[in-house]
């Protein structure tokens, strides 16, 4: 097995469908499905198992698995240890931070490294997964979990204050109340955000009328008369069609935290944006 079939193999069984494992790899479909039949038939073993679901890992596939994912690790390292000492700025970032973080507090400061630095090439993902900085998924994350992985050099960037929003001109709550108010919020599967708790005390008798995983989508909601949303202040603040709602109290912040593979650390162009954004963001 060549090195591209193990990444090809591990996608699959890391994704499930060809689908999501071909995108991963910036490939197509149809290629990922012939290729992994060309090595299914070259290793005379059937990897996978085709359910309704997706992909599975039969008895084999899972033996490969074991063997694939330390030499992907032995790999990954080397490109590392290898991308972590060029010293030119130039070549290409991956960047990975929240919809949201990324179009209102990060764009500005990749718009001007851009253009002090216009050979690298700058890729930003807005994706709610962690993404592995160990296999190279990004080079540099923003996230608001601190990182606790012994390889990853990590820091607090910012503290973001939210605040709650409505639509401009539209009647206030009131604090301890809220019968008649409606709320956009964060979808259920982020329900142990500290802004849902802030609601359900502050506005007890409100009523969700709409849930999303976006801070931009509850925004735009929040601008189109939708209902009151608990926005990070550096969005809520530049919708000119929603106002700000004091009810005594501001919403609960979040800290912010960036980090980067300890390998990485001598990569001039990975320094030269970190340096930059933490001289426009840090505080």
């Amino acid at each position: 097995m060549e090195w591209s079939d193990l990444k090809l193999f591990l996608a699959i069984a890391r994704f499930g469908t060809l689908g999501a494992a071909a995108r991963s790899l910036g490939l197509t479909q149809p290629t990922m499905g012939r290729r992994l039949r060309a090595l299914e038939t070259s290793l005379g073993q059937t990897l996978f198992q085709r359910t309704t679901d997706g992909f599975v890992l039969t008895d084999e596939g899972a033996a490969v698995f074991a063997g694939a994912e330390r030499i992907e690790e032995e790999a990954l390292a080397v490109e590392r240890v290898l991308a972590g000492g060029s010293s030119q700025l130039d070549g290409f970032l991956r960047l990975s931070s929240s919809d949201w973080f990324g179009a209102h507090v990060l764009s500005p400061v990749l718009a001007e490294f851009s253009q002090v630095h216009p050979k690298v090439v700058v890729e930003l993902l807005t994706d709610s997964r962690l993404l592995n900085l160990s296999r190279r998924e990004a080079d540099l994350v923003f996230r608001i979990q601190p990182f606790t992985e012994a390889e990853i050099i990590s820091r607090k960037l910012i503290h973001i204050e939210y605040g709650l929003y409505i639509g401009r001109g539209a009647p206030h709550p009131e604090t301890g109340d809220g019968a008649g108010a409606r709320l956009v919020t964060i979808n259920e599967a982020f329900g142990d955000m500290p802004d849902v708790g802030w609601l359900q005390r502050l506005l007890p008798n409100a009523e969700i009328v709409m849930r999303s995983n976006s801070r931009d989508v509850q925004a735009a909601l929040c601008a189109n008369g939708a209902g009151l949303a608990v926005l990070p202040r550096p969005l809520g603040d530049s919708h000119a069609a929603i106002e700000l709602v004091d009810l005594g109290e501001p919403p609960p912040g979040r800290d912010t935290w960036v980090g980067y593979h300890r390998d990485m650390k001598r990569l001039a162009r990975l320094r030269a944006l970190l340096d930059l954004v933490i001289e426009r963001l840090a505080r």
